[in-house]
């Protein structure tokens, strides 16, 4: 299985299990996930916390033997799906947040992070255009600042960074997590509901627009996605063209 799932009381916890591919999701692990989420909610989960399995959180993404289009289209509405489930939904970061991995922490309502964890969206690195939804979570996440250094300078940052700025609410490992979990299962379900109803219906949820179609159209079907995929493989710098 891509995903561990366990239960404990009104707790689900969520672990990305592909140690040899350091976590990074693939269209498997999705499908798995989107069906945990919709579960949870039918057996009234009150938090999911989302971890990774031997001290890493989730890599990128695992485009191997997928289309791309599919992909980005599954993941969209897993991060959908976390952003807007009526269970708190908290990310258990340590080790590397990457590319898809930094967009399913942040699509996670509460973030706890090893200091030495690592968050980034390296897709200038790869020639890639995340979507406009990404975009505008993590803004609101991590501030216009951290925003804008990672998806134009593809700057990584530390666990710790991130707490001082805000856009990690707890520094400490899973079991520091599992514990807020508990805490905030023990709380009213109702109200919590609610309140998250409202911080959604405050923050603008688009769904797939003219920015992610031209994604599609022109970013993941250029010269520099090859390119950066390429010079990936061979761990060497890559020479974008932008084309």
């Amino acid at each position: 299985m891509a995903l561990k799932l366990e239960s404990e009381d009104s707790v689900l916890i969520a672990t990305i299990n592909r140690p040899a591919r350091k976590n990074a999701v693939d269209q498997e692990t999705l499908a798995e996930l989107a069906n945990a989420l919709k579960q949870a909610e039918a057996q009234s989960t009150r938090v999911i916390v989302l971890t990774g399995a031997e001290n890493t959180f989730c890599s990128g993404a695992d485009l191997s033997g997928v289309r791309e289009v599919e992909f980005t289209d599954a993941l969209h509405k897993v991060l959908i799906q976390l952003a807007t489930s009526p269970c708190v939904t908290i990310a258990a970061i340590d080790g590397y947040a990457l590319g898809a991995g930094a967009q399913l922490a942040i699509s996670c309502d509460l973030r706890v992070a090893t200091a030495r964890a690592v968050v980034g969206v390296p897709a200038a690195r790869l020639g890639l255009v995340v979507n406009h939804w990404t975009v505008e979570r993590l803004t609101r996440e991590c501030s216009w600042p951290v925003a804008r250094a990672m998806l134009l300078a593809a700057r990584n940052y530390s666990g710790d960074e991130l707490a001082h700025l805000g856009a990690v609410h707890r520094i400490g490992d899973f079991d520091v997590a599992l514990g807020w979990a508990r805490e905030i299962a023990a709380l009213a379900p109702l109200s919590i509901a609610g309140h998250k109803a409202a911080l959604n219906a405050s923050s603008r949820e688009p769904e797939i627009d003219e920015i992610v179609r031209w994604t599609r159209d022109h970013a993941w079907a250029s010269k520099d996605v090859e390119e950066g995929r390429a010079a990936f493989l061979e761990k060497r710098a890559a020479k974008f063209k932008g084309e």
